[in-house]
């Protein structure tokens, strides 16, 4: 059985200001070189999930358009429009293909990811 970190325990890095986000929308924030997509949805909750198309290869995703399919949240990509789960960044059109996500949280005006 695998232990599930508690957010106490988890290593926590600021990604941006709150004031960055678009409700609704993605954005994209550099971690340690790396691309991430950041995604506030309409109820305020927010995603990071990773920037990089597995499709194309082209750092799109943060572009994509926030939807919903039964009671997934998901991230259309731009080019090929394949449907990207929010919450777990698995691809609704084809399992095989996934985005990496990161747990995020809000602390005050600072987006923190682990």
């Amino acid at each position: 059985m695998n232990a599930v970190a508690s957010p106490e325990t988890l290593a926590w890095q600021r990604l941006c200001a709150r004031q960055d986000l678009v409700r609704g929308s993605g954005i994209v924030a550099l971690l340690d070189g790396q691309q991430v997509a950041v995604f506030q949805t309409p109820d305020g909750a927010v995603h990071a999930l990773e920037n990089r198309d597995p499709r194309s290869g082209a750092n799109v995703i943060g572009r994509g358009l926030i939807g919903q399919a039964g009671d997934v949240l998901y991230v259309a990509a731009p080019l090929y429009k394949q449907r990207f789960g929010l919450a777990d960044g698995v691809c609704l059109d084809d399992p095989t293909q996934r985005l990496r996500t990161w747990r995020v949280r809000v602390q005050g005006d600072v987006v923190e990811i682990a």
